[in-house]
C-alpha cells in the first residue's frame, strides 16, 4: 500500500513498512470507505481489488491517479513485516484457516500502534533537553518492544489504549523538556483547530501542535524549528519552503499527506514525499 516504499529510506529501517518481508496485511486487514482518498469501499479482512496474489499492490506506480490516494500516505511503521515473520513465523494468511486468518488481521492493527509509539520514544531519547526522563524512556521502550512479540493471543487481549496513556505521559515530559530550550514564548496550541488557518510565515518555533488539526492550512514558509507534531492533523496542509528543522514526533505518513517544496527544510529521519516533486 504505501507509496514510499520505492524511495530510499533514511533512519530508523526497523520501523519502517518493508513489503518485502509482508503479506500485504495493511491491503487486506484494514478497510477504507468511498472517498476522496479512496475509490471504493472495502471490508476489513477482504484483500483489496488491487492486491495481486504476489501480494504487491497491482496500481503502486498510480494510486493516486487511480483514486487511491489514501494508500500513499499510509505506513505500518514496520508492523506488517513483524506481523509476518515474526508473530506468525512467515505463515501466508492465504494458507492459513480462516481463523488464524482473521487473528492475523486483528493483531496486525495492534503491533501498528505498539511500532508507532516504538516510533515517538526512540525520537524522544534523542531529544538531549529530554536526559531527565531517558531512563524511563527506554524502560517504556523495551517494554513495548517486549509487548509486539507476543503470542497472537497476547496481543489479542492487550488493551493497546492503556498502554499508549502511559506511554504518552512520557512523551509529553519530554516534549515540554525539549521545547523548554526555545527562546521566546512557548505557545501550546495542542488540540486547535487550525483548518485551513492562514500561517504563512508564522514563527511556531517550541509550539505545540500536539493533535491539532492543520487540514487545508498555509503554512508556506512558516518556521516550525523544535514544535511538536504529534497526531497533528496535516492532511492537505501546505507546507512549502516551511522550516521543520528540529520538529519531533512527526511521522512519515504526516508528512505524506502534505503538500510541500524542494525548498522544504525536515527532520533527518524522513523521506520527502514523491508527490511534492510531481506536483500532484
Amino acid at each position: 500500500m504505501l507509496n514510499a516504499m520505492s524511495e530510499p529510506k533514511t533512519g530508523r529501517p526497523g520501523l519502517r513498512g518493508d513489503c518485502a518481508q509482508c503479506f500485504g496485511l495493511c491491503c487486506v486487514a484494514l478497510p477504507f470507505t468511498a472517498s476522496a482518498a479512496f475509490a471504493v469501499d472495502k471490508e476489513a479482512g477482504r484483500p483489496c481489488r488491487n492486491l495481486r496474489e504476489d501480494h504487491r499492490c497491482g496500481i503502486h506506480a498510480r494510486l493516486r491517479q487511480e483514486g487511491f490516494s489514501g494508500c500513499t500516505v499510509y505506513d505500518c511503521f514496520g508492523a506488517g513485516q513483524k506481523v509476518s515473520q515474526v508473530t506468525f513465523g512467515g505463515e501466508d494468511w492465504r494458507t492459513l484457516p480462516p481463523e488464524r486468518a482473521r487473528r492475523m488481521f486483528d493483531v496486525f492493527p495492534v503491533v501498528r500502534q505498539l511500532h508507532e509509539l516504538l516510533w515517538y520514544l526512540t525520537e524522544a531519547l534523542t531529544l538531549p533537553a529530554a536526559r531527565p526522563v531517558h531512563t524511563d524512556l527506554r524502560r517504556a521502550l523495551e517494554t513495548t518492544e517486549r509487548l509486539t512479540r507476543g503470542t497472537p493471543q497476547d496481543l489479542g487481549e492487550l488493551d493497546v489504549d492503556a498502554h499508549r496513556r502511559d506511554v504518552n505521559v512520557l512523551l509529553l515530559k519530554a516534549s515540554e523538556l525539549a521545547r523548554s530550550g526555545v527562546r521566546g514564548r512557548r505557545k501550546d496550541r495542542r488540540g486547535a483547530d487550525l483548518m485551513g488557518a492562514r500561517l504563512k510565515g508564522a514563527d511556531l518555533r517550541g509550539v505545540s501542535l500536539r493533535g491539532a488539526y492543520l487540514i487545508a492550512a498555509d503554512l508556506t514558509g512558516a518556521d516550525l524549528r523544535g514544535a511538536d507534531l504529534i497526531g497533528a492533523d496535516l492532511r492537505d496542509t501546505d507546507l512549502t519552503d516551511a522550516d521543520l528543522t528540529g520538529a519531533f514526533f512527526l511521522t512519515q505518513p504526516q508528512l505524506n499527506a502534505t503538500r510541500g517544496s524542494a525548498g522544504t527544510t525536515l527532520p533527518g529521519t524522513l523521506t520527502r514525499p514523491a508527490h511534492w516533486t510531481a506536483g500532484a
